[in-house]
């Protein structure tokens, strides 16, 4: 009887054995699906949550900084932070991101106002080529002229993204964010127009995109000065 008792536990065993590795996957599964449910939820909140900041910005009233920096790129970014300069809201304006090919010259015929500010107030940073380029570009010119605070001026869309940007260059530095709405993103059927909504996308993702690469860059400097120190 003890005989026939143990056959029989030898014969179910293995079956028992091949189900496990198949609830394992199955586990694995549900899990992987869970998990991408939850991030697409948390990108689309986070999305949600960025439409909204764009599209409720608005530039304070009275703002004053012992600078001003403009990151080219949009439309009425200049104009505005050439406004900003006249009232003296700021000593000196720097504009980043200057094409090198454009001349003074040009720039004088395009802007109002930048002949006569060009001469005492105005500085032409040539050397960005992109949102980091403008970070370090207005890191070394803050620093050079010992200013503590600046006023930020880009387009709404593109402000989240800069400042992550500007304040990892300087951490000391205080910004006041000057963002520029443009007309399409004030308009309530802007989801009807393919181009705002390419464009909202692909910055959200950038923005998403420059706090990865921070925090992994602030991660690798911590943990290389824990390194340092244990030694």
């Amino acid at each position: 009887m003890d005989r026939m008792t143990t056959d029989g536990a030898d014969r179910f065993e293995p079956a028992a054995e091949r189900e496990r590795p198949a609830r394992r996957r199955g586990f694995f599964f549900r899990f992987m699906v869970a998990l991408s449910g939850a991030l697409v939820v948390a990108l689309v909140a986070g999305f949600l949550v960025f439409l909204h900041d764009v599209r409720n910005a608005a530039a304070p009233m009275n703002a004053r900084a012992d600078g001003i920096v403009v990151l080219t790129g949009g439309a009425f970014r200049i104009n505005d932070a050439l406004e900003l300069l006249s009232e003296n809201r700021g000593e000196r304006l720097l504009i980043s991101g200057v094409n090198p090919a454009t001349t003074t010259e040009e720039l004088k015929k395009k802007i109002p106002d930048f002949d006569r500010l060009s001469a005492c107030c105005i500085d032409l940073g040539r050397e960005a080529q992109n949102t980091t380029g403008n970070a370090t570009e207005t890191a070394r010119w803050a620093e050079m002229h010992k200013f503590r605070s600046l006023i930020v001026v880009t387009s709404a869309w593109h402000m989240p993204r800069a400042l992550n940007e500007l304040q990892n260059e300087m951490p000391q530095m205080t910004l006041i964010p000057y963002p520029v709405v443009s007309l399409p993103l004030r308009d309530d059927y802007w989801w009807v127009n393919p181009q705002t909504v390419r464009l909202l996308v692909f910055e959200y993702l950038k923005y998403l995109a420059s706090l990865a690469r921070l925090q992994l860059e602030q991660a690798l400097v911590t943990g290389n000065n824990h390194s340092v120190a244990s030694r």
